[in-house]
């Protein structure tokens, strides 16, 4: 991945400082200081590309302190390409020989080397966390004061970590399902956090895309799609998992390359600028154009409408954006269309539905303060619907608010739009 310095100039000029972006930017509106805005973070990033300034301290925090929710790129009268500016700059942060304690280093090769680099490794993980939450072994450690031989940030960390599936995707779903006569053959995308925490989401997405008349392959062993990589300046190791993911499902092979969350799926669609030199560069263009959001495939193919249940009482339901949903992939009318289809559901819209939600990948982790004014922001809102059950389409953003309303004692559901509708489609029996 090239440097800033490297980088086509006319992507950092495009920014026309004209400050449309400021009112969307959940950091400026924290601070109201310039150099928490987009434009101040252009203005920064072009400075270092002039060699005005340098990869220093000051703008590695900067950096870490940008959500990269993307709602400035959906604002921007001029087409800035801040996602790329964005990652760009990260990269540039991790190249420059900056001070780093031990604990960021191992947590970082840990996070982005050991583990999301190896499912295998993942999902050995996975079943660890999944033995202690099931002999309440967690639990047991809290009561009886132990977790406080934890790392503070890790002791901060644990109450929030999120509950592993009873059974991981490859458990509950064949690598191969149809239905009689298929229309279309996809390739599902089972995820990493998906995986562990949400497979029934994943075993719902074959279902609805069964019910409506695909050929459903899945592949056993997912490699990480590599979003986590390149939005943390790694872009070295996303470009060896998009190779690897594309090894694994040829796209040439399939009408659509199904994803179902939305900050992974924001990524998958860029293979062709992180391969577009060497031998992948025409494979990746090719994934490119048939990578699809669940919500987007059922919309391009017709979604079957569900029959009423007997007997069904009135749900209402609402809807929160997953940041790279709607602003990096402009999925906003398909999963509402979807929740609106619902037999027995009453849409009610959130306010401020497409304002990050503050977990935004690991940046609950990194910035856990403003990351908590941003889901306090979202939960009085939530709230303010009166909604029974909360839609969102991202595993990130999904364990923020379950954490979120559960902190507050707030009793509701949230669930994955895909998982209302087969629900929806299970009822019809």
């Amino acid at each position: 991945m090239k440097t800033l310095q490297e980088l086509d100039y006319s992507v950092l000029q495009q920014c026309m400082h004209c400050g449309m972006c400021l009112p969307t930017c959940p950091t400026y509106d924290t601070t109201k200081r310039e150099r928490n805005s987009p434009r101040g973070r252009i203005a920064l990033m072009r400075s270092i590309a002039d060699g005005e300034l340098s990869v220093n301290k000051t703008f590695a925090e900067e950096m870490a302190y940008c959500l990269g929710c993307l709602a400035c790129q959906t604002a921007c009268p001029a087409g800035v390409q801040y996602g790329v500016l964005f990652e760009t700059a990260r990269a540039d942060v991790e190249r420059a020989d900056l001070p780093q304690s031990l604990a960021r280093r191992f947590w970082r090769w840990l996070a982005l080397q050991f583990l999301f680099m190896h499912p295998a490794r993942l999902r050995i993980l996975g079943r660890v966390l999944r033995w202690v939450q099931h002999n309440k072994l967690d639990v047991m450690a809290r009561e009886f004061g132990l977790t406080r031989f934890l790392p503070a940030d890790l002791r901060r960390l644990e109450p929030q970590a999120p509950a592993m599936s009873p059974a991981f995707s490859c458990e509950r779903i064949q690598e191969n399902e149809a239905p009689p006569a298929p229309k279309w053959r996809v390739a599902v995308l089972t995820g990493c956090v998906q995986d562990l925490a949400f497979s029934d989401v994943n075993r719902d997405t074959v279902d609805v895309l069964l019910a409506n008349g695909c050929h459903v392959h899945t592949a056993r062993e997912q490699p990480c799609c590599g979003s986590l990589h390149s939005h943390n300046g790694a872009p070295e190791l996303a470009a060896a998992l998009a190779r690897r993911l594309i090894d694994l499902l040829p796209p040439e092979r399939f009408d659509a390359i199904i994803t179902n969350a939305g900050g992974c799926g924001s990524h998958l669609r860029h293979y062709s600028a992180l391969l577009k030199d060497g031998v992948y560069a025409e494979k990746a263009r090719i994934w490119d154009s048939k990578v699809r959001d669940i919500h987007e495939w059922l919309a391009e193919i017709g979604c079957r409408v569900p029959r009423p249940a007997k007997g069904g009482r009135e749900v209402v339901v609402s809807y929160h954006d997953s940041c790279h949903l709607a602003h990096g992939q402009k999925v906003v009318a398909a999963p509402r269309a979807l929740l609106q289809q619902l037999p027995g559901t009453r849409f009610v819209e959130l306010p401020e539905a497409s304002w990050c939600c503050g977990s935004a990948g690991v940046y609950s982790i990194t910035q856990p303060e403003q990351s908590a004014i941003l889901l306090e922001r979202k939960i009085k809102h939530i709230v303010e619907t009166g909604a029974q059950i909360l839609a969102t389409a991202n595993p990130g953003c999904h364990l923020q608010l379950v954490n979120g309303l559960k902190a507050r004692g707030i009793a509701m559901e949230v669930a994955h739009p895909v998982t209302l509708l087969a629900r929806a489609y299970r009822d019809e029996a």
